[in-house]
């Protein structure tokens, strides 16, 4: 038994290879017909287009590009050119611990009165309570803290304004702010 499922895979074996064997005939003969017919026509090569040349006769004018002088709107000031002194945080102060949290993270939960300085106790995300008081920072905005009052601290913000400048911000946190 075994020698006849032996035999009848080799024959099955042959006839499958048999097959395969087709030749390569039909293939010559179509890359001949390829050959044979003519290439159709490549497509000329575009005009290569001039730019207009536009001279600039504005020398004289405001560059708009330049920012103007200071203003200020509604508790937000506009410095003057960055290059003339304008406002910009110092990169040389050390930053504080409440400065690597956003503002909107912090919580004022009290103020203290000590040797007649006034502190707010902020709790930052993480449950632990700060004691900040005037001319410390906090917020990822260089957050100058201006005034503790009484249920408030009052800190002038120095944001980025998208034109290479500063823009001063006032913000405050209120006791129980959520």
């Amino acid at each position: 038994m075994m020698r006849w499922t032996s035999l009848m895979l080799a024959a099955c074996g042959l006839l499958i290879l048999t097959g395969c064997e087709r030749g390569m005939s039909d293939l010559h003969r179509w890359v001949e017909q390829e050959r044979q017919r003519p290439g159709e026509p490549i497509d000329p090569i575009p005009p290569v287009a001039v730019a207009e040349v536009v001279t600039y006769e504005a020398f004289d004018l405001r560059d708009p590009f330049e920012r103007r002088a200071a203003r200020a709107e509604d508790d937000v000031i506009v410095a003057d050119d960055v290059a003339d002194g304008g406002l910009r945080p110092d990169p040389n102060r050390r930053r504080e611990f409440l400065e690597g949290f956003p503002l909107d993270t912090l919580k004022m939960v009290g103020t203290l009165r000590i040797e007649e300085i006034d502190y707010a106790l902020i709790r930052d995300n993480e449950n632990v309570v700060h004691r900040v008081s005037e001319g410390d920072y906090m917020g990822r905005n260089h957050g100058l803290v201006e005034r503790v009052a009484p249920g408030r601290v009052e800190l002038r913000e120095l944001v980025q304004d998208g034109r290479g400048g500063w823009t001063e911000r006032r913000v405050q946190i209120a006791m129980g702010e959520t």
